[in-house]
């Protein structure tokens, strides 16, 4: 113990974090370095918190440090790269080629967009003799693309930060703001991660999301000056200087562009950002958005909170309990018609505004709509399959943003993914071009521009993300199409239940290959992050989760229904029930 010195406040809310404590340190290289010793120093370097990977140049050549750009890709293999000089590891003009393999599981593009890659990596690395004469020292003149590092090193170097943008003609908010959609990226979590984060919003949206995206900055809008680093001042408050591409906006678009700030760097700092100011490049203010007053700028997933947890009761009605309730409380049916019983029921979808209801009927064949605010009698029928068999009929519906209902037909004869406007107009066939098996159940996002679906080929079913395009021009009745799907699991060699649980994250049950039942959570873009594992349940059928995250998740399971409430074990809310949902 200390018996001087003097008193230090400590931060009781800064924990430690076991991973972020772990950091790495590269070092030169030894003076007559062999060659192989060259190129495992520079794919070490590769691991270090080096801020612009100044000590990995060293193991380069001049020419090949100026062209070298670590910013390119950052190619993520299972186990790291291993070096092999094998017989070609000796050149006759005395310089050296080694090779690396490995395989391959992610790549990180330039706009730090994370997608899955199951491939064979291999890349040469060539070195040659440099230096004056009695002097030479081998040094790597052909360094591979990029950046190459293992897995585990990537999740301790790299963060998943979510930029946010407005999602354009497709999607909008419940409450008829216009609605933010989670665009996920990785940075590097301790090289001034707050500066690399504002400016990859500037550089817009990724390319998968930007045909149905919009950013309220400006083409070319830029940090006034790149170099410098942003800082919070004592209250939590962030001030950007922007360049010349700004000094004209007006204040409804410069609050939405200190929007799109606040809610990205929600949580990136321990207590967030209370306020953002946005300033020209001459320094004067453009304006100033306060924490509190994004929330009537934009609309958040996080900040529609559900009254109501949904699930289907022994009666086949469905039946509601409070959405903020301990677990005490005893299911009541809903009001109208889907609550009465009349019309037994299999599965059922909220409406985000929870207004509204959709049910399927207990064969599978139907599909119904009615009001959550006032008894009616049963409408007709929305919709209807022909499929034979009752697994292969109608899924569970799903709700957007807008208030428009998402349902798949499983017929194998005529499988279709169906839209119907505000869940009471004529079902629309969409589109989905790319998809490679047929849709067992599709999940849409609150923003309403990403699909979540679980499609089934060859007697297993995976997880898949498309992005949702609506095209009115063609005449009054839309076009609906779902483009560029793309693998949400990938380390999952079955998904059979999921559920969208926050801006680009979704909680799944599944397997991996050769292994049990598990629940996780794993991001739209295909990686999964660090300690995402839950509780373990028997015979998971179907789960359910809010997107805002504060809410407990919800599933069907051999203990009947049951919630899982933050930092608590799964509890049983009632032993016979089945299809839970969350509004959407």
């Amino acid at each position: 113990m200390p018996d001087s010195g003097n008193l230090k406040s400590v931060d009781a809310s800064q924990r430690p974090d076991s991973q972020s404590q772990v950091r790495v340190y590269a070092l030169p290289p030894r003076e007559g370095a062999r060659p192989i010793e060259i190129v495992q120093g520079f794919l070490e370097a590769l691991t270090s918190d080096d801020p612009q990977f100044a000590m990995a140049r060293k193991y380069l050549t001049k020419k090949a440090s100026r062209e070298w750009d670590p910013e390119e890709s950052t190619t993520v293999l299972a186990d790291g790269p291993n070096t092999d000089a094998g017989n070609a590891g000796n050149e006759g003009d005395g310089s050296r080629r080694y090779s690396l393999t490995g395989r391959q599981v992610a790549r990180v593009d330039a706009q730090h967009a994370y997608r899955p890659e199951d491939a064979a990596y291999t890349q040469s690395v060539h070195l040659s003799q440099s230096g004056g004469p009695g002097g030479k020292e081998w040094r790597i003149d052909k360094p591979p693309p990029g950046v190459v590092l293992g897995e585990s090193d990537f999740q301790r170097i790299y963060r998943s930060v979510n930029k946010y943008y407005f999602a354009g003609p497709t999607g909008a908010g419940v409450s008829g703001r216009t609605g933010l959609v989670a665009d996920p990226v990785y940075i590097r979590q301790r090289i001034d991660p707050l500066t690399q984060t504002v400016k990859t919003l500037l550089e817009g949206p990724t390319n998968w999301l930007r045909p149905v995206v919009l950013s309220s900055f400006r083409s070319g809008t830029e940090l006034k000056d790149p170099d410098k680093s942003l800082t919070l001042d004592d209250q939590n408050r962030l001030t950007v200087q922007l360049n010349s591409r700004s000094d004209g906006t007006g204040q409804t678009k410069c609050k939405e562009m200190a929007a799109q700030l606040l809610f990205t760097l929600r949580d990136l700092t321990p207590s967030g950002v209370e306020q953002v100011t946005l300033q020209r490049s001459n320094g004067s203010m453009l304006c100033v958005l306060s924490q509190e007053r994004a929330e009537t700028v934009a609309s958040h997933p996080s900040t529609d909170r559900p009254g109501y947890q949904y699930f289907v009761d022994e009666k086949h009605r469905l039946v509601r309990m409070s959405a903020n309730a301990g677990g005490s409380d005893d299911p009541e049916p809903v009001t109208g018609v889907l609550g009465t019983g009349d019309q037994p029921l299999r599965s059922a979808a909220v409406s985000r505004d929870e207004q509204r209801a959709a049910g399927v009927s207990l064969d599978g064949k139907a599909l119904y709509t009615g009001s959550l605010l006032a008894d009616e009698t049963l409408g007709k029928v929305r919709l209807r399959s022909k499929a034979k068999s009752e697994k292969d009929r109608l899924s569970t519906p799903s709700w957007d943003g807008r208030g428009n209902l998402w349902v798949a037909d499983r017929d194998p004869k005529r499988p279709r993914l169906l839209w119907l406007e505000q869940g009471s107009g004529e079902p629309v066939e969409v589109e989905v071009p790319a998809l490679d098996g047929h849709i067992r159940e599709v999940r849409v996002s609150a923003d309403g521009v990403r699909i979540a679906f679980l499609v089934e080929k060859d007697h297993k079913t995976s997880l898949w993300i498309g992005r949702a395009d609506r095209d009115t021009r063609k005449g009054e009745r839309p076009e609906i199409s779902v483009l560029d799907p793309t693998p949400a699991a990938p380390q999952m060699e079955e998904v059979t239940a999921m559920s969208w649980a926050g801006g680009s994250r979704l909680v799944v049950v599944g397997r991996e290959t050769g292994g049990v039942q598990q629940i996780r959570y794993v991001q739209c873009d295909g990686s999964v992050l660090p300690g995402t594992a839950l509780p373990g349940l028997t015979g998971v059928q179907e789960i359910a989760a809010s997107e805002d995250e504060r809410q407990p998740l919800l599933a069907h399971s051999d203990d009947g229904i049951v919630r899982l409430p933050t930092g608590s074990q799964w509890q049983t809310v009632v032993k016979e029930g089945l299809a839970p949902v969350y509004p959407g």
